[in-house]
């Protein structure tokens, strides 16, 4: 589902230098900023480092499951 949003010019102007650096969208930086914070709300003892990890973990295609002989 997408809905429209205000926001201001200035997190928009942020939003694209960073994500021309990521080569990201502007909405897609704006979504990535979004779920960093999410994780970073939820898990306060988390630093950044990890909750970079997880969202690279979590864009990996799933290869399958091990499965034990």
């Amino acid at each position: 589902m997408s809905i429209n949003v205000k926001l201001s010019d200035s997190l928009v102007e942020q939003a694209n230098v960073y994500g021309h650096i990521e080569h990201r969208s502007v909405p897609k930086q704006i979504e990535y900023w979004s779920q960093i914070g999410k994780i970073a709300q939820e898990n306060p003892d988390l630093p950044f480092s990890m909750i970079r990890e997880i969202l690279i973990a979590d864009q990996e295609p799933v290869i399958g499951e091990y499965v034990f002989n």
